[in-house]
């Protein structure tokens, strides 16, 4: 029985990325004071109480929750919008998610249903490696496209057998985990021109530092969908609250499919999403703490390496190249009790780079720099 149970599995999931690193932490736990982890972009650093208090206080509990959002989070996405890139977005084109890791993974499923004919994700070369595995577990391809010399997504090296076959396009900006922008405009006219929808992931506008917040909703709605998250502008990962909005054929077809799917952001989380959306001066407030922090980490990490260490355009990961990212992380943890992630969880090309994330408290980051001093 066991050798026919063998033969009936078609898909064994790769080892998660972040569960490769259980031997790091462990050295890096062994330290006085304990793991610094600086592997995973978790936030640290406690939401507003107004929006603690929405959480606990709006009754919203007792009943099931709009699978589409309650039209009040959907005017305060509307509201937030407005204020943030100056653009009127209609609540019809607008809907929520579980946060957006899962909208990641199940959009392209969706997506393969409304266009069966299409077969292919697109998505950056180096990249959060959740658009890659949306294409796989929903049977489809995933293409990677390198960045050019302007650091923005080189569509001209697709093939046109690709281009033919796309059924969606992501692109992230600013990017995780390199921090770079991409040219959010130019995508959005190739998608138009070649009849492709360009899904764009923008959980990391809020924290834009070469230029302004920037979305892709700036230059059209029709074609287009962005995606955005509570979890790091208001320090909500825990609570999953996530939108997305834009073209309105495909907002309206993945409202609907994801009604039948029982997709539902918990009410409470939804009536927290208000309070947190509403208020942007926490927001000012995360954003001088993260620019702190990255400032901080570059200076202690390049006097510890060596390595000229840059700040992003965008986000709150350091990205630099190194000789050897595995042994890298293993001589942070043991010197400085830090746990990293090396570079090829975010795609081949990236084998030789680190991503550190400045979501410890300061004491912590301190308490690395004193370690390394050492």
């Amino acid at each position: 029985m066991a050798d026919i149970n063998r033969d009936l599995v078609g898909f064994t999931p790769p080892p998660y990325p972040f569960d490769r690193l259980d031997a790091y932490q462990k050295i890096a736990a062994s330290h006085e004071g304990g793991i610094v982890d600086l592997s995973i972009g978790t936030p640290c650093d406690p939401p507003p109480d107004a929006v603690v208090a929405a959480l606990s206080q709006s009754g919203s509990e007792r009943g099931y929750p709009a699978s589409i959002g309650t039209e009040a989070l959907r005017r305060s996405v509307a509201r937030w919008m407005g204020r943030t890139f100056a653009i009127d977005v209609p609540i019809s084109r607008i809907a929520a998610c579980i946060g957006t890791k899962e909208f990641v993974a199940t959009t392209p499923h969706y997506m393969k249903l409304r266009r069966p004919n299409r077969d292919t994700v697109i998505y950056p070369a180096v990249a959060y490696p959740t658009y890659e595995m949306g294409a796989i577990l929903a049977g489809l391809r995933a293409v990677a496209v390198p960045m050019n010399a302007e650091g923005h997504m080189d569509f001209a090296s697709l093939s046109q057998d690709d281009i033919d076959r796309a059924l969606m396009v992501w692109v992230n900006s600013p990017s995780n985990p390199t921090g770079g922008l991409d040219d959010l405009k130019y995508a959005a006219n190739w998608g138009r021109a070649h009849n492709i929808p360009i899904f764009s992931d923008e959980c990391y506008t809020e924290f834009t530092w070469s230029t302004t917040a920037q979305s892709i909703l700036q230059h059209g709605l029709d074609g287009v969908v962005a995606v955005h998250s509570l979890s790091k502008r208001s320090n909500l990962a825990g609570v999953r609250v996530g939108f997305y909005a834009g073209d309105a054929d495909i907002v309206e077809y993945l409202k609907e499919v994801r009604k039948h799917a029982g997709f539902m952001v918990p009410g409470p989380a939804q009536a927290a999403g208000v309070a947190a959306l509403d208020d942007d001066a926490h927001v000012k407030v995360q954003r001088d703490r993260y620019r702190t922090r990255l400032e901080s980490m570059a200076q202690t990490l390049s006097k510890w390496s060596g390595i000229d260490i840059p700040l992003p355009d965008g986000g709150f990961y350091l990205w630099f190249p190194v000789d050897d990212a595995w042994a890298f992380t293993e001589k942070l943890a043991r010197e400085g009790g830090a746990l990293v992630s090396p570079g090829d969880f975010y795609g081949p090309a990236a084998s030789k780079f680190v991503r550190v994330a400045v979501v410890q408290p300061d004491a912590k980051l301190s308490l690395v720099a004193q370690r390394l001093r050492a």
